[in-house]
């Protein structure tokens, strides 16, 4: 046991009681001895321990500056609110949103950071070019074959009418009612696809006894008079027309009334306003000069009369007419576009 100097007596030596306490620690550790490797355990355990307790500095200091940073954060956020956050998440949804159309415009290939709102911008554009082209192969597809389609865009430019030609009509027997059912037929003469945009016009003009003020026109519509006619479901309001193809515009005449009647007399009726040799052919014109035509009667008195019914396609040519007979009061019925069965 080691003493300073503050130990010893002013003699320079231990006090007895002092040298007796010495020997008996002496003796108390005489027989003890340290086991072998201790000293080289001493050696690697203290800079191990001093390597922990550097870690443990360390550690805690960087605890410490990672607290000190991320509390003014935090207060930042805090003090932002929330309409910062929706911004930004919005943003970020606009990023990724330009990003997926770029890889599919692109096939796969995208770009992020500075350049997102490039790619963006371009994956809008070649989408627009990809409609364009769905539409193009959905015109293409409108115009195969060699049936007339029914469309809602048109694919090709308007009928004129060097392409519809020389169109025809037809009238069938009156039924039972008196009703006369016809039909106006249209074909596409030319080597080139067109577009039919509407049926065009159906006008009636009276002949001979017939009333023109007792002559009107209408539009079918379901469950009017004339039930012979295709249902307006039927009709379409565009149609393409391709080369050799054909719509119809179906019309039904539906009597109000008869011819009038004159007596038993047959022949042309007398006219003071002309010579008896003027005329010599029924229902032809009596003179340039005089303006008037002859009434021809039947056999049972009636004056005969009859209506022209005639097309004018959308555009205002061709046009074509055909005459219903024994009509002189009535109402004329008429379709859209019907394709050509």
């Amino acid at each position: 046991m080691n003493h300073g100097p503050d130990d010893l007596s002013s003699t320079g030596e231990f006090d007895s009681d002092e040298l007796a306490l010495r020997r008996l620690l002496h003796q108390a550790v005489h027989d003890m001895e340290p086991r072998d490797g201790t000293l080289d355990h001493l050696r690697k355990a203290v800079p191990a321990r001093r390597a922990r307790k550097r870690q443990a500095v360390v550690g805690m200091a960087a605890a410490a500056l990672f607290i000190g940073t991320a509390i003014p954060a935090v207060v930042h956020v805090s003090s932002t609110g929330t309409s910062a956050n929706t911004s930004n998440a919005g943003h970020a949804s606009q990023m990724q949103g330009g990003a997926g159309q770029g890889k599919q415009a692109e096939g796969g290939e995208s770009t992020s950071g500075g350049t997102s709102g490039r790619t963006e911008d371009k994956g809008k554009g070649e989408s627009k070019d990809e409609d364009k082209g769905r539409t193009a192969g959905a015109g293409s597809g409108a115009s195969s074959g060699t049936d007339p389609s029914a469309t809602t865009a048109a694919s090709a430019p308007a009928c004129t009418a060097v392409q519809l030609g020389t169109p025809t009509a037809s009238t069938d027997v009156a039924d039972s009612a008196g009703t006369v059912y016809g039909t106006f037929h249209i074909t596409n003469g030319s080597t080139a696809a067109c577009t039919v945009n509407g049926p065009g016009t159906v006008t009636p003009t009276a002949q001979g006894a017939a009333d023109s003020s007792r002559i009107s026109t209408l539009r079918h519509t379901s469950g009017d008079a004339a039930a012979g006619l295709p249902d307006p479901s039927l009709e379409v309001s565009q149609l393409l027309l391709q080369p050799g193809s054909s719509y119809d515009v179906k019309f039904a005449w539906v009597p109000n009334g008869t011819c009038p009647t004159t007596g038993p007399t047959t022949g042309p009726s007398p006219d003071p306003s002309t010579s008896p040799d003027s005329s010599t052919s029924e229902g032809s014109s009596s003179g340039g000069d005089t303006g008037t035509s002859t009434q021809l009667v039947t056999e049972d008195g009636t004056t005969d009369g009859s209506v022209t019914v005639t097309n004018t396609a959308e555009g205002g040519t061709p046009s074509v007419s055909t005459t219903v007979s024994d009509a002189c009061a009535g109402t004329v019925y008429w379709t859209g576009v019907l394709t050509s069965s």
